[in-house]
C-alpha cells in the first residue's frame, strides 16, 4: 500500500449535476435549493458535453467546509439525478478518476481529455 495521502492536499470539492432535457426542470429545482442553502459557486449550465463529462451538467464548487453539510443534503435531495463529486487536489485526473464519489448512476467520464493534460 502507497503512503497515505494528505487530506490537507484538498482545496476544496465540485459537484457536477447531470441532466438531460428530461431532467433539466429537476436540475434547474435542485440548483436554486442549492443556491439558497449553501455557500457555493454556480458554475454555468452546460447543454453539450464539456472536457471529460459526458453530458450535460453544471458544476457546483464549494469549500472543504462545506463538505459535511452539502453532500449529505445532496445524498436525500438529488431528486434522481446523477451527481459527481470529486475533490480539488491539483490533480484533475486522479480527482474525477479515482477519488470521485457518485451518487445515482456512475456515468463513464472522458478521462482521455484528462489523461492528456497529464501526458498519460
Amino acid at each position: 500500500m502507497a503512503e497515505p495521502a494528505d487530506t490537507a492536499l484538498i482545496t476544496g470539492y465540485h459537484a457536477h449535476i447531470y441532466y438531460d432535457d428530461e431532467s433539466r426542470p429537476h436540475a434547474a429545482r435542485l440548483r436554486e435549493l442549492i443556491e439558497g442553502r449553501f455557500a457555493v459557486a454556480m458554475g454555468r449550465w452546460r447543454d453539450q458535453p464539456v472536457g471529460p463529462h459526458p453530458q450535460a451538467m453544471y458544476q457546483v464548487a464549494f469549500a472543504a467546509t462545506e463538505f459535511a453539510m452539502i453532500v449529505p443534503w445532496l445524498m436525500l435531495n438529488r431528486d434522481g439525478l446523477t451527481i459527481l463529486i470529486h475533490p480539488e487536489s491539483g490533480d484533475a485526473y486522479a480527482d474525477h478518476a479515482i477519488h470521485a464519489l457518485w451518487l445515482g448512476e456512475k456515468l463513464a467520464l472522458r478521462l482521455d481529455i484528462l489523461r492528456k493534460l497529464i501526458g498519460a
